[in-house]
């Protein structure tokens, strides 16, 4: 009797979860982009947010959650019911990268989501600001070494796909620059408009039309092969760095335990959209290689995945390991976001947790004295000189004034 009730709950499930496919969507569809508007991980999730509410006949709405490289965007993905009405559109950053960098993610790529399918993929380019002192890799190279000191390279998080490539990048050459976060590649690229930052490494139809139209250098195209919208910027191969090689996946996900009729409708309409001259033709504008027709889909992406943690892993361990050593860290523990905070001692100052990095600094900036902060302090905080800007708070603020994990969540 038993065995018969399971059964029958069996087969109820999978009645339910082929209905769940067979009505959905009915309703707006959120894809979650976990970095700022107007980067190539926006405009790819809104390539794909068009093409499913073409083929599924409901709104795909990006919603752009931003910051930590990534990964606080894929934690809201990962927590999201599991009913198809939150995806997110990701890359090699947020689900193969992330593990190398945060110990403690709180999320797992490979456990912890549905692979959908597979994009496009995007290789990088080493862009500089206009009146950069080099105009090849080379030249990169032997300024980066004789001014590392000088250098500040901007990024769009720990573990994004232009902190990444660049970390490829240091790290071949042996350089340790000041690295300074943003939440997107767009606003990394008006720093570098504006002359506030000296170079990022990014998928190309992030610095395109920036470098068409002479306001941006571009040095090399971290691949093997050239890129056809710009085919005049020899690669990194070609130019004796073969270390510095970098074309990150773009792909589409869902929480995990998403009903597979579900997955499948959305993986199907995705492959259809990517078939599509009009989608073929928008995506190769933008510098991106469309997965083939047998690299699409659940399984692929799964692969796919599974296959770059492997690669990666060992490789940005040890980067970012040579990296932290640098003269900037060696005097103060390690910032930390990605850690709860313990009881109120020095070390766990820095320690902040992701979610609550904003509440922090917003408390101690009430607790330092009005005439603390100067002009300086300021723009240190805005552009090169965070951490500079961050201890001088820590400073300034009461010795009780940080408070422990539980007092600190509650409020968060």
């Amino acid at each position: 009797m038993k065995g018969r009730w399971i059964a029958a709950a069996l087969v109820a499930l999978a009645a339910t979860s082929g209905a769940q496919g067979q009505d959905y969507p009915t309703r707006t569809v959120t894809i979650i982009v976990p970095f700022a508007p107007g980067g190539p991980a926006d405009i790819t999730g809104r390539i794909v947010a068009d093409i499913f509410s073409r083929h599924l006949g409901q709104q795909f709405v990006v919603e752009n959650v931003g910051g930590a490289g990534g990964t606080i965007g894929a934690l809201r993905a990962a927590r999201a019911p599991a009913d198809g009405y939150t995806i997110i559109s990701g890359h090699m950053g947020t689900h193969a990268a992330a593990p190398a960098f945060y110990p403690n993610l709180g999320y797992d790529p490979e456990k912890d989501f549905e692979p959908i399918g597979l994009i496009a993929e995007q290789p990088e380019l080493l862009a500089v600001r206009k009146d950069f002192p080099a105009n090849n890799l080379q030249e990169f190279v032997a300024y980066a070494k004789a001014n590392e000191s000088k250098l500040n390279m901007g990024h769009a998080g720990v573990g994004s796909v232009s902190y990444v490539g660049c970390l490829l990048l240091n790290s071949a050459i042996g350089i340790k620059p000041t690295m300074v976060p943003f939440t997107g590649t767009a606003p990394v690229m008006n720093a570098i408009l504006a002359g506030q930052v000296d170079y990022d490494c990014d998928p190309v139809l992030g610095p395109l039309p920036h470098v068409r139209a002479g306001t941006v250098k571009a040095l090399a195209i971290a691949t093997k092969k050239r890129s056809p919208l710009l085919p005049d910027v020899p690669t990194s191969h070609e130019q004796g760095l073969p270390e510095f090689d970098c074309a990150p996946f773009y792909a589409v996900f869902a929480p995990k335990g998403t009903p597979t009729p579900i997955i499948d409708k959305l993986a199907d309409a995705l492959s259809k959209g990517l078939s599509e001259e009009a989608v073929q033709k928008r995506l190769a504008e933008l510098g991106a290689e469309i997965a083939e027709p047998n690299r699409r889909g659940p399984k692929a992406l799964g692969d796919l995945v599974r296959s770059e943690v492997a690669r990666l892993m060992p490789i940005l361990k040890d980067a970012s390991s040579k990296q932290t050593q640098s003269a900037t860290s060696a005097a103060l523990p390690p910032l930390r976001i990605d850690q709860p905070l313990g009881d109120p001692s020095p070390a766990d100052s820095y320690q902040l947790p992701i979610a609550s990095v904003t509440h922090f600094l917003v408390k101690l900036s009430f607790a330092a004295p009005a005439n603390f902060f100067s002009a300086a302090d300021l723009l240190h905080a805005a552009f090169a000189s965070v951490s500079h800007f961050f201890i001088k708070l820590v400073i300034a603020a009461p010795a009780s004034f940080l408070l422990p994990a539980s007092t600190l969540h509650e409020s968060a």
